[in-house]
């Protein structure tokens, strides 16, 4: 069995990493200033975590300068794959940030808006630097609907329709982000994890909800998550990497242990 990854997330906002509790908070002045997303970054490298998410929360063209240079000198000084999304509208987009250092690209509103996007990045950069990321609210008992533009706007869109359509055009991995369980620290939303999961052929990140060590060993055990993304639990030291992988390991959870 493959091990499971354990994946910090950094939401930067004018080149400093913020932190809110749910969706669409940034023009409610709901964000807290964490620190410096290289700086962070490093903390977390060296903690083990087999990945690092970066999540560009400006989203414009100043943004996206800033970030390309944050990309470049974590690139420079840290050994985990980075991913990086937020405002990547273009594959000349793409190319900037892996160009700068990032291993992934993660597309969420502009896969929705321009799903070729998806295919067009595929075929120049291969599957397996597309991350297509969801943003999913349920919305009935039995649906769960993906909203864009921050979790702000409906799309109309079955959550894991979407999800084998992304596949289908050659994403090569799914974030799949709850809006309800975000920031709340309730717990991932396990229901359409698994659902996703079981059906998409390719690995799926759970994101939003983690508040223990628990909840992440659940997610990927009752969810069938390949990863576990999280932010406040690492950023707030509320729990370290190795702390969580400690505590999947004693749950007979494969992990690469440092």
């Amino acid at each position: 069995m493959l091990a499971k990854r354990v994946i910090p997330c950094l939401d930067v906002h004018a080149g400093q990493v913020t932190r809110g509790v749910q969706f669409g908070k940034a023009e409610e002045g709901e964000l807290r200033n964490v620190g410096d997303p290289v700086a962070l970054a490093l903390r977390y490298n060296e903690q083990g975590a087999d990945e690092m998410v970066f999540f560009d929360i400006t989203a414009s063209a100043h943004g996206r300068a800033t970030m390309i240079d944050v990309v470049h000198s974590a690139a420079d000084q840290c050994f985990m794959p980075l991913t990086v999304g937020g405002g990547l509208r273009t594959v000349e987009d793409m190319h900037a940030m892996l160009k700068a250092g990032a291993d992934k690209v993660s597309i969420n509103s502009s896969a929705i808006a321009t799903p070729e996007l998806i295919r067009a990045g595929a075929e120049k950069f291969g599957s397996q630097c597309i991350v297509v990321s969801i943003d999913a609210r349920r919305v009935a008992p039995d649906r769960w609907e993906v909203f864009s533009h921050g979790g702000r706007k409906a799309t109309g869109m079955e959550a894991l329709g979407w999800a084998e359509r992304a596949v289908a055009l050659g994403a090569g991995e799914i974030v799949l982000n709850s809006i309800d369980a975000d920031g709340t620290k309730a717990g991932y939303d396990l229901e359409i994890t698994r659902r996703i999961s079981e059906t998409v052929g390719v690995p799926v990140v759970a994101s939003g909800g983690a508040g223990t060590l628990d909840h992440m060993a659940d997610v990927l055990v009752k969810g069938k998550a390949d990863a576990v993304l999280a932010a406040s639990i690492f950023h707030f030291g509320e729990f370290t990497v190795g702390d969580v992988k400690r505590h999947l390991a004693a749950r007979g959870i494969p992990v690469r242990l440092t």
